[in-house]
This record gives structure tokens, sequence and C-alpha cells, in this order.
């Protein structure tokens, strides 16, 4: 897959943190329109910081988050998701007491589209025998891959993605790659994944935070290679 040079995303000096503790440090980063961008670092590094900040769960303190080129800031988590931002966090990410149906529903408001459910869908088949079940009751598999199709069903342009295979079958997590590298062919895909085979699978870029800066940044092949990257990820 290769990145077109539009970016869709931007962060241009963020600073971002809880309280007084700061945990972003003048963060520069571009995420172009279509392809797989995975973020990469220890645990602390910011790495969940960042997407909640980009996406608007968390007010930056300092800098700038565009999309398309217009200035996000102080724009709201509904505002964002309208221009195309989808985001699915690590923990938490469907209504365990709604039904899948249900779920997908909810996904769909901001379209008004229920038809688009079916084509979503497409990307996790199994998905389709399980509408009617709670999806509290799901495995931890099919938990990731509905909170990605109620994402989906918002059209995003860029999907922020945090750990998306943790606590998951691996038989499944080769599905839910493969669905990830599909997606990157159309629209912008961040990705931040412990799994560093998987991260490359999905993504043509990287970068690799510390302390909440960017420490490396570029081609996947060229990250995989620098000699620095290990001890960047190391605990």
């Amino acid at each position: 897959m290769s990145a077109v040079s539009e970016t869709i995303l931007s962060a241009r000096g963020l600073t971002a943190g809880y309280g007084r503790s700061q945990v972003l440090f003048g963060l520069d980063i571009e995420v172009p329109a279509r392809g797989g961008l995975a973020i990469l670092g220890r645990n602390g590094a910011g790495k969940t910081t960042l997407l909640r900040t980009l996406v608007g769960e968390l007010a930056a303190t300092g800098g700038t988050v565009e999309v398309a080129g217009e200035r996000m800031n102080g724009v709201s988590v509904e505002r964002r998701v309208r221009h195309g931002v989808a985001y699915v966090p690590q923990d938490q990410a469907v209504f365990a007491r709604l039904s899948v149906r249900e779920n997908l529903q909810v996904g769909a408001l901001a379209t008004r589209n229920e038809p688009s459910i079916e084509r979503v869908l497409e990307f996790f088949p199994k998905l389709k025998g399980r509408l009617a079940q709670a999806a509290g009751t799901l495995s931890g598999g099919e938990r990731k891959m509905l909170a990605i199709c109620r994402a989906l069903l918002g059209q995003p342009r860029v999907l922020l993605l945090d750990e998306p295979t943790e606590g998951v079958w691996i038989g499944v997590v080769d599905e839910i790659a493969d669905r990830l590298v599909q997606l990157a062919r159309d629209i912008a895909v961040v990705i931040v994944e412990q799994h560093l085979e998987l991260a490359w699978r999905v993504a043509d870029r990287a970068c690799v935070m510390d302390r909440g800066r960017v420490a490396l940044s570029g081609g996947s092949d060229e990250i995989r290679r620098a000699p620095e990257l290990m001890r960047l990820l190391a605990p």
C-alpha cells in the first residue's frame, strides 16, 4: 500500500496532560489521507493520550490540531466525528448491555443510513449471526470487530485505533489485521499496537514516541531497521 502526499490529520506543537501532569510535549505528527500509520512506544510514552487529544476527548493545552486543513482546537468530539475522525478506544469500546445491532444503530446515527450497517458487516461477517446478542457476551475479538464496525458507520476519513488486538485470540488477530490493511487502501488508519509484526503489516509509516515526544518517524521499513528502535521500546 502507498500513502498519498495529502495530509488528512495533523498536530503541531501539541501539548496535553491530566491536571498538573503533562504528558505530551510539543509533539508534531502528520497523517496521510490514505495508508496506515503505526504509533509505537513503551508504556507511558503518551500514545493513548495522543489519540484522545486528536479526537477531542482530552483538550490540548497548547499547539494545534487540524483535520483536512481545518483547525479543531476547541471543537467537540461530535464535530470532529462529523469531520471524519473516528476513534476506537482500548477499553469499553462497545455498549455491553445493548445488542450488536443496537450498537451498530448508535454508530449509524451520525449518517442516518441504516442500510450502511449491512455494508460494514461485510468486513466481519461473523457478526451477522450475533445481531441479537448482547455485546457484553461477545468474545474479546468479536467486541473489537463490533467497535471497528460501529466506528466505520460514521464514514470516517481517519480511523484511530488504540490496541485493537489486545486480549484477542491469535486467529482473530489475523482477521482484524487483514481488514485494517484493506481499510488503509481507502482511508487513513492510525494504529497504536504492541505487536510489532502486526503494526508493520498494517502501516507503511510509523512514529515512535518517547516521553511525550516523537523520537523517530518515517517509513515502516526505515523505522524497523533503526538501531535505536529496540531501546525506545524497551520497558
